[in-house]
């Protein structure tokens, strides 16, 4: 029996192979369609695993560097997991992360993944008024933000958690303790393909922002779509310059 993880390096495979022969990658690719699937869970722990190659490197505005392996990636976003579940983060909650582009940012992602929780992503831009309309009708649970701006949720009404990084004010959780917690996770249960993994607003430029759900299968598995339109290979590094927070 095809394991998600064989169903899903088959296809990732396939692209690379014939990543210069159009013809033959539109004629013959096909979706991966598992039933269950997760992909901080099922790829990127398995490839993870002992791998001490760079994951992500952060280039500060002031020259300073932070680069995170592979391996250490899946173990914060396994210990972020752990404690996040600690404090009531469970399958199907949804965590409002309004961050930058820092390593947290990251784990928070690989880390909703592994509990089944649902991120809405959202720029430091927004204000206390977006906020409470995203948190409103996104029936947000928990919020994770940075320590600089959590005052602007002292307009935001609702009973949610509130998760501050970068030092905690009164009535915040530090989001640092997160590094104490077990580094091996344990899943509740299985993810399935379709389960809501992100829930993204638009921008909201010509009417009222709109509720855009995204799955374990549209966007982790969708973007095979953007990995063979974009060239990328194993070993290349990507130069993100998008603002956390938009799609």
């Amino acid at each position: 029996m095809t394991t998600a993880t064989e169903e899903f390096r088959r296809a990732r495979d396939f692209l690379l192979e014939h990543r210069e022969d159009y013809v033959t990658a539109y004629a013959d690719f096909r979706w991966p369609r598992p039933e269950f699937f997760n992909w901080a869970l099922d790829w990127f722990d398995v490839i993870a695993e002992g791998n001490d190659r760079t994951a992500l490197h952060i280039v500060e505005e002031d020259g300073s560097e932070l680069e995170v392996s592979f391996a250490a990636m899946a173990e914060r976003s396994a210990r972020a997991a752990n404690w996040l579940r600690a404090r009531g983060v469970g399958a199907g909650d949804r965590i409002l992360v309004m961050l930058g582009n820092q390593a947290e940012l990251w784990e928070t992602a690989l880390a909703a993944m592994k509990l089944r929780a649902v991120v809405i992503p959202a720029t430091p831009l927004l204000g206390p008024a977006d906020l409470r309309d995203r948190v409103a009708r996104g029936d947000v649970r928990h919020v994770l933000v940075r320590a600089e701006d959590s005052g602007k949720f002292a307009e935001v009404p609702g009973e949610y958690t509130r998760i501050a990084v970068g030092g905690a004010p009164e009535g915040w959780l530090r989001y640092e303790d997160a590094y104490a917690a077990p580094a091996d996770f344990t899943p509740d249960g299985p993810t399935r393909a379709d389960d809501t993994l992100m829930l993204y607003f638009t921008s909201g430029t010509t009417a009222r922002p709109k509720l855009v759900e995204h799955t374990h299968t549209s966007y982790p598995i969708g973007h095979l779509a953007t990995m063979y339109w974009i060239g990328l290979k194993p070993g290349d590094v990507h130069l993100n310059i998008s603002s956390p927070g938009w799609a």
